[in-house]
């Protein structure tokens, strides 16, 4: 029976004013994490545009390479001709 004293003496009680304010702590935590998920996201969402941005970048750059060398095969070609 003594221990049962005991504990409760050693149990914090908050204010409701203290119980509001560790609420809000709390809410704003969640808040916080849930915008930093969404960051997340959408940075992997902007990886994977640049990821096929730059796929397409090389694409095209090789194809223009292929189109500047017929262009030149094609001036040599005419150069050539009598």
């Amino acid at each position: 029976m003594a221990k049962a004293k005991k504990q409760k003496q050693n149990e914090i009680t908050f204010t409701e004013n203290e119980l509001n304010s560790l609420q809000e702590l709390k809410q704003g935590f969640e808040r916080v994490q849930n915008q930093l998920g969404s960051l997340q996201i959408s940075k992997l969402n902007l990886t994977a545009q640049l990821d096929t941005i730059d796929d397409e970048t090389i694409r095209l750059e090789s194809q223009y390479l292929a189109l500047r060398e017929k262009e030149q095969n094609m001036v040599n070609e005419l150069n050539d001709s009598p």
